[in-house]
């Protein structure tokens, strides 16, 4: 059975151990690698939990929280189970103070024209699950990379300290964060292959050495 969570916004995504994991290195704050053992020992735990104490195949991200915050003060941990909680309140808030607009702002008198009316009807409240529903719609990308993608979006709009954006302003940052992500990945993907065929290369020099040492000059072979 594979557990579904229930986000806030109500859309749903498949349960992800690493985001568990990460959620526990994220409560600790130190540097990194001195509690990931220990992380992954609570996340175990927590996963284990869920997965066993449940009937139904769905659960809120807010239980999931509840339960990391109860692992962390069950194991000595009160201090991270306490920053973890205000990290998510934080968040929280300032995704609630985040509107975007479905406006193109070219000139001045746009703005001076949105001001006047406030905002209008199209207006919604911050959503990264819109741009995790686009991404996967209209490019054809994996939902982890869709996430990422719309994690790092966030985060840019939430640390520049608006309180409204538009669209066009969203879309603009999203496509940029995607272009940045695929290139990454064909990066990598380049230097893995490149690797590989390094490795051959050598398996194959080694592997003639050892021929022509066998032939111990009876039967030569030619380079």
């Amino acid at each position: 059975m594979q557990l579904r969570v229930i986000k806030a916004d109500g859309t749903e995504e498949e349960y992800l151990h690493t985001k568990v994991i990460a959620a526990f290195i994220n409560a600790f704050a130190e540097p990194a690698g001195k509690y990931t053992y220990a992380a992954q020992q609570l996340a175990e735990a927590v996963t284990f939990y869920l997965y066993n104490s449940r009937s139904g195949s769905k659960i809120s991200s807010s239980e999931i929280l509840s339960v990391i915050k109860a692992a962390l003060s069950s194991t000595g941990f009160n201090a991270a189970a306490e920053a973890l909680a205000e990290h998510y309140q934080k968040r929280n808030l300032l995704r609630s103070r985040v509107e975007v607009v479905k406006a193109d702002m070219e000139k001045i008198s746009d703005i001076e024209s949105l001001q006047k009316i406030g905002f209008p009807n199209s207006a919604a409240r911050w959503n990264k699950s819109k741009i995790i529903i686009d991404l996967i719609s209209e490019y054809n990308l994996d939902p982890a990379t869709a996430r990422t993608i719309a994690s790092l979006v966030e985060e840019k709009i939430l640390n520049s300290g608006f309180r409204l954006v538009t669209t066009g302003f969203v879309r603009f940052l999203t496509l940029w964060q995607t272009k940045e992500m695929l290139t990454a990945q064909q990066q990598i993907k380049t230097c893995k292959t490149s690797a590989k065929t390094d490795s051959t290369d050598v398996y194959h020099a080694d592997t003639d050495d050892r021929i022509r040492q066998l032939q111990n000059g009876l039967c030569p072979v030619e380079a």
